[in-house]
């Protein structure tokens, strides 16, 4: 059967059962995958997964099945399930379904062909070609990696939603090897789009200088430093906070910024912006997991704290209306809260800007050991980092073994300046991205 096969005969079987209040989320992905090594294909996968989640009320019991399996008899089994479910639930929280009436943006429409599994394998194959083309140094080991596939997601309730999603992407990734005085240094970068958009020879020759830029990388003292974020690496700390904006964690006990809309928590340059319609993301979003229309938002502007995010079970908690954040990791996922297109905006000056007006400092254009180094309810944070000392606003020594520290929500209220270089990395429901940001006396810890 086809979803919509499918859909017809849960709607069928949902009124000869008297199931008055339901949803069906169906969710679709398939994807083709390329990696490269020594100027061979290493790995070539393909991929596809799809499945629906049936959400049932009954005498004010929520009961949810899943299944991958579209058939007529399925159908049955599948509202059979949850009402099952429903029934042996003996508490829990109300459940919402949403209602008519909310405007949905238009997805353009999708004009770029599908590549061809060969064409992929060509892609992989010209991007590590350029990596080792890019310099006389780059070493066997070096790979590059192509991945193309397509998402669909569709919602129907028995409040007379019937939406969906349609959308298609392109990633691409070099990673390059090269040694050095015994020493071996790596460098990446990706970039997503369309197949025809991409330029593999950028990836390449970005992976190669991130791991020429390395080299002679020493530590520096330990003590209080000016620094300026790349775009990269601010994200990457912007991706790991993310959860604190959630109202779900809020309402939890989770987030420190419970209660605070309103309430300035950042410098009067920061705003943060959460748009699932975003115009360079790949899987761009009209509706959530709950059927709520996204939409573009400010959730700090100017410093101060507009929104936490919301799907409508923590709207209802706060008497607010849904952000249209309601995320579900899966098909058979329950509802959480989540951001989809989630970045710092940008402001004014490039990074060498942003370095001039440091001075001195260390730059940083990565960190790591997120999940272990930080704390998303302190908001501590003390991360392994790399990246490079300048002077008088010019780079004079890559650096490495350093941790830098701080606390996320003081990071938030110190931001000096903020670029315009935004650059963006994936993250858990979809991209998080950040310009350059000068910060002064931060703790490094080194030598």
């Amino acid at each position: 059967m086809t979803y919509k096969e499918f859909k017809e005969a849960v709607i069928s079987v949902s009124e000869r059962m008297q199931v008055t209040d339901y949803e069906l989320y169906y969710a679709e992905s398939e994807s083709t995958s390329v990696a490269t090594y020594k100027q061979e294909i290493s790995e070539y996968g393909t991929d596809s997964s799809m499945g629906v989640c049936y959400r049932c009320i009954r005498d004010g019991r929520t009961g949810y099945a899943s299944t991958e399996n579209l058939t007529a008899w399925e159908a049955e089994n599948l509202v059979c399930r949850a009402l099952e479910n429903a029934g042996s639930i003996e508490n829990g929280e109300p459940s919402l379904l949403h209602k008519k009436g909310d405007v949905y943006a238009t997805l353009p429409e999708e004009k770029a062909k599908t590549p061809t599994g060969a064409e992929i394998v060509d892609a992989a194959l010209e991007l590590q070609k350029e990596m080792y083309a890019a310099d006389s140094r780059v070493a066997d080991g070096t790979q590059s990696y192509v991945i193309c596939g397509k998402e669909r997601y569709a919602l129907y309730n028995s409040n007379g939603l019937d939406l969906e999603d349609k959308a298609s992407y392109t990633c691409g990734m070099g990673v390059a090897l090269i040694p050095e005085a015994d020493e071996m240094y790596t460098g990446s970068a990706d970039k997503d789009g369309s197949f025809e958009s991409i330029s593999w020879k950028e990836i390449a020759e970005k992976a190669v200088e991130d791991g020429v830029s390395g080299i002679g990388a020493v530590s520096v003292p330990s003590g209080k430093y000016t620094i300026v974020f790349t775009g990269h690496a601010f994200a990457q700390l912007l991706t790991t906070y993310d959860s604190v904006f959630s109202a779900e964690a809020a309402q939890k006990g989770m987030s420190l910024l419970a209660g605070k809309e309103g309430e300035k928590i950042a410098a009067d340059i920061v705003t943060v912006i959460d748009d699932p319609l975003y115009k360079d993301s790949p899987v761009k979003r009209t509706f959530d997991g709950e059927g709520v229309a996204t939409y573009k938002k400010n959730v700090i502007e100017g410093g101060t704290l507009k929104t936490l995010l919301h799907n409508l079970s923590t709207a209802a908690k706060a008497g607010v209306k849904s952000t249209g954040n309601g995320q579900k990791a899966s098909y058979a996922s329950n509802v959480g809260v989540g951001p989809f297109t989630f970045y710092l905006q940008p402001v004014e000056g490039t990074r060498e800007e942003l370095l001039t007006a440091a001075d001195n400092g260390v730059c940083i254009k990565e960190v790591s050991g997120l999940h272990a180094g930080a704390n998303p309810i302190t908001g501590d944070f003390s991360l392994l980092a790399e990246g490079f000392r300048f002077e008088k606003g010019k780079k004079v020594k890559p650096v490495k073994n350093i941790t830098v520290s701080g606390n996320f929500f003081e990071v938030l209220k110190q931001i000096e300046k903020v670029g315009t270089d935004l650059e963006f990395i994936r993250a858990v429901g979809g991209k998080c991205g950040s310009p350059s940001v000068l910060l002064r006396n931060m703790t490094i810890a080194g030598e």
